[in-house]
């Protein structure tokens, strides 16, 4: 391995070490998932009335406070978070996927999943592992980018808000990132 490459690479570790710790070392407990929720989702409405609209309509809302994600050519990312329906926690899920390519940094983000339909809210809980891209088709809005967004660019029954994204990756895209259920 090159002086470059070794360099990145310890960069690299030891950012995931510093700002993954709270995401990779335990799992959280349920009170903190549901503390990070809320203040996702407080955050989210704060940023978009148009979101905040969205949330009351919606059947069920899937939010990971906090999703790490890294990458040296090999790339993951991971997060916690809780489904709420009519405003209560229904259930804790685990956000996971990886990638291999050309890609180097580390980032964190929260991320908020409304099922806008009952069949979506269904099949969703009805899996054993679900699948961005493959089990639904989901919208994806950036919320760093614009803020906003118009009623035309949610048609699908799965919006997805992207919102804080910091660090040094970025790159907004479900597609390949599984969510498992899972016991705090």
């Amino acid at each position: 391995m090159n002086r470059v490459a070794c360099t990145l690479t310890t960069i690299l570790v030891f950012g995931l070490f510093i700002v993954g710790s709270n995401s990779f070392a335990v799992a959280k407990t349920a009170k903190e998932i549901d503390a990070g929720a809320d203040e996702a989702l407080a955050k989210l409405y704060v940023q978009s009335v148009a979101a905040k609209e969205l949330g009351a309509k919606s059947r069920g809302i899937l939010v990971f406070p906090t999703i790490t994600k890294g990458g040296l050519v090999v790339g993951g990312e991971y997060g916690e978070g809780a489904l709420r329906v009519n405003g209560k926690t229904q259930g804790y899920y685990s956000s996971a996927s990886g990638s291999i390519g050309l890609q180097i940094g580390l980032s964190s983000r929260s991320l908020v999943i409304m099922f806008m339909t009952d069949a979506a809210l269904k099949k969703f809980t009805d899996s054993k592992g679900w699948e961005a891209g493959v089990d639904a088709d989901v919208t994806v809005i950036d919320t760093g980018a614009t803020g906003s967004f118009d009623t035309t660019t949610v048609k699908n029954p799965v919006i997805a808000f992207n919102l804080g994204e910091s660090g040094l990756m970025a790159g907004v895209s479900l597609e390949g990132t599984k969510v498992s259920k899972f016991k705090p």
